[in-house]
């Protein structure tokens, strides 16, 4: 198997609430991140990892980078959805995030994050556990 599980992945529509926005009116770019966490959120709940059986019981997830590529701005009331998927899953477990604005179609960013694993004692495992890699496989 090749480490990766393209197959997988989950969207979700939001809008922008006003407490997101700057004073000039636009989203302030840490909250990509929040966006982008929606998304994940749901993609991992599907694969029954968000505090399952296995995430929780046995291992935390920890994300161990992030990035977001910035292209246009989201503004108060817009409608966008963000689309969550797997990329490699064998020693981190890598998510890549397309944020597009409802009504245009446009991209408004991109992103990823990168997950470790940890035991429960919080140490790093240098590889992602079978019980882990079983759901992303699936």
């Amino acid at each position: 198997m090749s480490g990766r599980a393209d197959a997988h992945e989950a969207t979700v529509e939001l809008e922008v609430p006003f407490h997101d926005v700057d004073p000039l009116g636009v989203v302030w770019h840490g909250h990509y991140l929040k966006y982008f966490e929606a998304a994940r959120t749901k993609l991992l709940r599907g694969l029954g990892l968000d505090n399952g059986s296995v995430i929780g019981t046995r291992y935390q997830l920890m994300v161990s980078e992030s990035r977001c590529r910035h292209r246009r701005p989201l503004r108060y009331g817009q409608r966008f959805t963000v689309r969550a998927t797997l990329g490699r899953i064998r020693h981190t477990i890598d998510v890549h995030f397309e944020i597009d604005e409802v009504e245009s179609g446009e991209r408004v960013a991109s992103g990823e994050t990168r997950l470790v694993t940890l035991d429960l004692e919080g140490r790093l495992l240098h590889r992602t556990p079978d019980a882990v890699l079983e759901r992303l496989e699936t």
